[in-house]
């Protein structure tokens, strides 16, 4: 049995896109996009929202989602309505829960189902439940084709095919035990999301992540009925980050690329509307460029400055916002972090790492990450 997580002693406030945040640098909103996926024409709306009412950047989070840094003090109302007009704001009583990662190149290469399906199935049924707006802005569902990517990020509740036919629920990143066919699987990630919330309130109602609760997979499992089913182990890192260009399943190419330290600016926006109908975020705050013909649009991403090398640095780096956008920060660690590469002066010979301004390590990945870590007087680096 595991030790009762201490109770949380402030309420969740995870920004969103009305809920937002006072950063140092102003107002920070965070547009929730499930399974990552995002039409051209949404791109253009989020870009256009973030130079006319932001620093006129996008970055792109750990979740898969957005943040539009530097919004204007009372320019939130227009930021809902245009947001709202491009499908990216179905319900504005669950926009900061609609967490939901799905495999990145899901139903366009590699995998035993297509979990884009899953995610639009989960996020309307999600919204058209009034009870599942209580959930935290922390919740995590997580929608993993069989390829053992986004299982290893330790969803709340999430699916994993197993097959063609068979489907894991996890729960707290472990296998439930419990199992569905495809077209079942929703209703069953669902009745654990309510589970979830049901045995939250049981625990006294403060905790952000089911893996808080006492006994919470366990628990929640119970409620939903008897597991049958033998173990599998459900993977504790992406067993495959994309980064290149990779043949889908079609004959088309798709090109994934990484963001340096996931920030989006207006040019590199302005070609992904460009070259793309739809596009599809990652959780490791990268940007995939689906259904092209060929590579040829390959040196233009690179030109624009995004990452195509899977031997590259900026596949191994990850860091917080750090000065000027936080007050709490010690450094500016995106510059400083920006700097190091170019000089090809990585710590530890270039080992995934995480820069961050203070000891919080906001954005810190999951999995084995050494931390560089500012003290005021330079960067600590180790594991601890």
């Amino acid at each position: 049995m595991s030790l009762p997580a201490p109770a949380r002693l402030r309420v969740d406030a995870c920004p969103g896109a009305l809920q937002t945040h006072a950063a140092a640098d102003g107002r920070l909103a965070r547009v929730r996009v499930p399974g990552g996926l995002l039409t051209a024409a949404q791109l253009r709306v989020l870009g256009a929202a973030a130079l006319d009412l932001g620093d006129g950047a996008l970055e792109l989070t750990s979740r898969g989602n957005v943040q539009l840094r530097g919004i204007q003090a009372g320019a939130e109302g227009e930021l809902g309505e245009r947001l709202a007009s491009a499908g990216l704001l179905p319900s504005a009583t669950h926009e900061t829960a609609r967490n939901l990662l799905a495999s990145v190149l899901t139903g366009r290469s590699g995998g035993a189902v297509d979990a884009r399906n899953w995610v639009r199935d989960f996020d309307a049924r999600f919204c058209a439940d009034p009870s599942l707006a209580e959930l935290p802005g922390r919740f995590l569902a997580t929608f993993d084709d069989g390829r053992g990517d986004v299982a290893a990020l330790g969803g709340d509740v999430g699916l994993l095919a197993l097959g063609p036919r068979d489907v894991a629920l996890t729960l707290a990143g472990t296998d439930s035990g419990l199992r569905a066919e495809p077209a079942e699987a929703v209703p069953l990630a669902l009745a654990a999301t309510r589970a979830f919330l049901e045995e939250r309130a049981a625990q006294g109602g403060t905790a952000w992540r089911l893996a808080e609760l006492t006994d919470g997979p366990a628990r929640v499992g119970a409620r939903l009925g008897t597991a049958a089913a033998a173990l599998v182990e459900v993977p504790t890192q992406p067993r495959v980050r994309p980064v290149g260009a990779i043949r889908q399943d079609d004959g088309r190419t798709a090109l994934a690329a990484v963001v340096p330290l996931g920030r989006l600016t207006e040019p590199q926006v302005g070609l992904l509307v460009a070259v793309a109908a739809e596009v599809q975020l990652t959780p490791w705050r990268g940007v995939v460029v689906p259904d092209q013909a060929d590579d040829a649009t390959a040196p233009r991403l690179v030109e624009a400055g995004l990452v195509l090398d899977p031997g590259s640095p900026w596949t191994r780096l990850t860091a917080c916002a750090g000065l000027p956008g936080c007050a709490k920060s010690l450094a500016d660690v995106r510059a400083d972090a920006t700097a190091a590469v170019i000089a090809g002066t990585l710590p530890v010979d270039g080992a995934r790492q995480h820069w961050a301004g203070c000891e919080r390590r906001c954005g810190r990945p999951g999995g084995d990450v050494v931390d560089v870590v500012a003290t005021g007087s330079g960067y600590r680096v180790g594991t601890a």
